[in-house]
């Protein structure tokens, strides 16, 4: 090797080192970019000539930039739809970058709702996922996620599930008068069901002790709800009777009539009133509901099925990524699913900028999938993975090429040095 040659050979030295550094400055200085992922300089040595069949070395070069995708910490925000993803997977987001549309990966969960009620993140690029539609059923493949617009349908009640004891003492009153229920009944308590428009209504059931631990039930309301009934007045929507052992179980239930025509609803709406795991006709126990015993009577759990229409004011998201809706009527239902992507060489995933990543033919096709499935990590709703630098480790490394760098500098001014004493032989 040539002394002119070790010049080069410095110098190629210098050039590697430079770039690592500038790699190493990179991620000092994304130590704070949500999601970011650390890169690591690679280096290659560099062949030159050739003395007595070896080849000779003639530096260096920086070889590559490898992507580290280690796990960064997660930070709580609090955020709705702040996401982090907890071990494998990249969100994917759609859209426009750069002026190119396309398909995008990140691990940044910074997500927010846009004017038309999609989920996009920083840039405006539509997260994906699987849709869920009112029933439940999620959809075979991935799009948009829009959360906005959506809304609970009311629904009709068709099961009242009543838990009470009847005193087992009480004496039978009068025979029941439908227009004085208070004077012919022993005891009353109320619910609320809903018709198919999803108009609260309620009603009132009445029990009217007969002897040998049998009861009749009525089930009453007003009558200016119903079609052609008279406001002020109670009117009977259903009826039917109880029948208790002598140990105070409930031995069978049935129901005589059950029917109800609220105003602009479905006519004919049958609400089925279940008193408990009566033994003859559920063939229970008879004491997992409605009992009689001695004591006075009390209503002691009513489970009625059906809710009235309702708006979408909060979502919660799952651990498999799961984005569920809570409305303004109680009820809460699942929206959506996130999607996570895995790539079999994510290492070679193109840098886009702002946190994306591109496939590319080295990583090949992603692999998409929802949340917490096929090894792909699990979702933290309300927070953020941070950057996986670690600064201590940067700036460590960053001195050691530093002092790479400073003895690539020695060699190229020593054979400097070496090249004027050869210039100065002839003077």
């Amino acid at each position: 090797m040539s002394i002119l040659t070790s010049l080069y050979t410095g110098a190629s030295g210098m050039g590697a080192h430079g770039g690592a550094i500038g790699i190493v400055g990179d991620n000092i200085a994304n130590v704070s970019t949500v999601g970011y992922k650390r890169a690591r300089a690679g280096f290659a040595d560099v062949l030159g000539g050739s003395l007595r069949g070896q080849r000779l070395g003639a530096g260096v070069r920086l070889g590559g930039v490898d992507q580290q995708f280690e796990q960064g910490s997660v930070q709580q925000t609090g955020g709705t739809l702040d996401l982090a993803i907890r071990g494998r997977g990249m969100f994917t987001v759609s859209g426009t970058h750069d002026g190119r549309s396309a398909q995008y990966y990140t691990r940044d969960g910074r997500f927010a709702l846009d004017n038309a009620g999609y989920v996009v993140d920083a840039r405006g690029l539509r997260l994906q996922g699987y849709v869920t539609d009112p029933s439940g059923v999620a959809a075979t493949a991935p799009s948009d996620l829009q959360l906005a617009g959506h809304a609970s349908p009311p629904v009709a009640t068709a099961i009242a599930n009543v838990s009470l004891n009847l005193d087992a003492g009480a004496t039978p009153p009068a025979a029941w008068d439908p227009a004085n229920p208070q004077a012919t009944s022993n005891y009353a308590t109320s619910a609320t069901v809903y018709d198919s428009l999803g108009t609260a209504h309620r009603v009132d059931l009445y029990f009217r002790a007969q002897s040998g631990g049998a009861w009749e039930w009525h089930a009453m309301v007003d009558g200016g709800e119903l079609t052609g009934g008279t406001a002020g007045v109670a009117a009977e929507i259903a009826s039917g009777a109880l029948q208790f052992t002598t140990a105070g179980a409930l031995d069978t239930e049935t129901t005589t009539a059950s029917s109800a025509d609220f105003v602009g609803a479905t006519a004919g709406q049958a609400i089925g009133f279940d008193f408990g795991d009566a033994i003859t006709t559920d063939a229970g126990t008879g004491l997992a509901g409605s009992t009689q015993f001695a004591g006075a009577s009390a209503v002691n759990a009513l489970d009625v099925d059906g809710h009235g229409f309702g708006a979408l004011v909060d979502v919660v998201i799952d651990e498999d990524g799961t984005i569920a809706g809570v409305f303004d009527n109680g009820e809460t239902r699942a929206l959506a699913r996130v999607a996570l992507a895995m790539f079999g060489n994510e290492e070679s995933l193109a840098r886009a900028g702002d946190g994306l990543y591109a496939e590319t033919s080295a990583s090949g096709q992603p692999l998409l999938a929802a949340a917490a499935t096929g090894g792909r990590g699990a979702i933290s709703g309300g927070a953020l993975e941070g950057s996986n630098v670690e600064l201590g480790d940067e700036l460590v490394t960053l001195i050691a090429y530093q002092r790479a760098f400073q003895a690539n500098v020695k060699t190229v001014t020593t054979a400097d040095e070496m090249l004027a004493e050869i210039a100065s032989i002839k003077r």
